[in-house]
């Protein structure tokens, strides 16, 4: 990427971005993985919704590696990625980063699989929002 596409380039926007609180932590004082599991299944339901009307549920998180911790008090921003759409699941890519002093530190990556469903919980066609 040259200087003047970085200049072009938007910034990315996460789709939810949060503090963690005291109560989020685990027996060391870092937020406990579950905690940081959640949102990333809340950011992706919320990047999937951008592309369907239809009902999601997920379907599959795979593999994810935390790579540092977070602290209480952090501000943390999950950033997604559409990575696939068949005909009743969506894939989508999850970035999360802490801010620790100004700093960029990526805490983890995910990717997590949506399948729609109707009102029985039954697979049913990605529907897209009318343009």
């Amino acid at each position: 990427m040259t200087a003047s596409d970085q200049e072009t380039k938007l910034p990315r926007e996460p789709a939810i971005r949060v503090v963690l609180l005291p109560r989020d932590t685990n027996a060391n004082g870092t937020i406990f993985g579950g905690v940081i599991l959640s949102y990333i299944d809340l950011a992706g339901a919320v990047e999937a919704k951008k592309h369907t009307s239809s009902r999601v549920v997920t379907v599959a998180i795979k593999e994810v590696i935390f790579k540092h911790p977070v602290m209480v008090g952090e501000v943390v921003s999950f950033y997604t990625s559409i990575t696939a759409i068949g005909r009743t699941s969506i894939s989508i890519h999850v970035d999360v980063e802490s801010d620790r002093s100004g700093m960029r530190v990526p805490v983890t990556e995910a990717d997590v699989t949506f399948v729609c469903v109707d009102n029985d919980g039954n697979p049913t066609p990605v529907i897209p929002h009318p343009r």
